[in-house]
């Protein structure tokens, strides 16, 4: 049991290992899994992470409930609102994340999901947002992000109904980017982790908060935002070597400086 935690050219790969639970996170794996985000996070070294689950059942299948049922946290704790930053519940992470889904995805895995950039899902993968035929609802950006990302009327079938749906369907409604067979799913994610550490990590983590911070802001304010982060990267000695590979007609090899 463990969430385990592995770095290779720059790319983290992160995996919840508790597949006897169809990899449910219980308070401690909650803990464990965020301070792994604090270290992708934190280290320079790190451009990339792919999450994913242990064996071939689930990806995630959510909270634990046996472990949360009838303990809920003293009041206190609703205050400490940076303690155990999540993907999916506040942490503020810009380099990009890849989901690869293996088998269930379900409640706080369909949250944790909605939180990552780009997603690979098996063939035989499920997915749902189930919580409110258990009393309560999907937290953790469960009921913000899932208008974000689909059409109302789907949201809102998956939010107050809760059934199960499969990868097909996932795939056509856009929430997931490929759908694969079992045996290539790390092969693709990590295909998609080694192109996004490939280019500029300075300008990639720059596009994904300037995309993400947009959805609070209006227009005007979303266009200044671009121009003051653009005119921050000319800056960098990455646009330069980004124009003298271009011109040299050789791959590019960025400092993230």
């Amino acid at each position: 049991m463990s969430i385990d935690f592995s770095v290779g050219d720059g790319i983290a790969t992160i995996t919840i290992n508790r597949p006897e639970r169809r990899n449910a996170l219980d308070a401690e794996h909650y803990a464990l899994l965020s301070a792994a985000w604090q270290r992708v996070r934190d280290d320079d070294g790190i451009r990339v992470a792919i999450v994913t689950g242990a064996g071939d059942q689930a990806f995630c299948a959510g909270a634990d409930l046996k472990s949360f049922v009838g303990s809920p946290p003293p009041l206190s704790a609703l205050m400490c609102t940076q303690q155990d930053l999540l993907l999916n519940r506040g942490i503020e992470l810009w380099k990009p994340v890849v989901a690869a889904v293996n088998g269930y995805c379900l409640g706080g895995g369909m949250t944790l999901l909605l939180a990552t950039d780009v997603r690979v899902c098996t063939e035989s993968a499920t997915f749902g947002l189930s919580e409110v035929q258990r009393g309560v609802f999907p937290a953790n950006g469960g009921t913000q992000r899932i208008a974000q990302q689909l059409p109302h009327a789907i949201a809102m079938e998956m939010l107050l109904i809760g059934d199960r749906f499969d990868a097909a369907t996932a795939a056509r409604w856009g929430l997931v980017n490929q759908v694969v067979a079992q045996d290539r799913l790390m092969e693709t994610a990590l295909a998609y982790a080694h192109r996004l550490a490939a280019n500029a990590p300075l300008a990639v983590q720059a596009a994904k908060e300037l995309a993400l911070r947009s959805r609070d802001l209006d227009l005007a304010g979303g266009l200044r935002m671009e121009q003051l982060f653009l005119r921050l990267l000319q800056t960098s000695e990455d646009v330069q070597e980004g124009a003298q590979a271009f011109a040299q007609r050789r791959p590019p090899s960025f400092q993230g400086r």
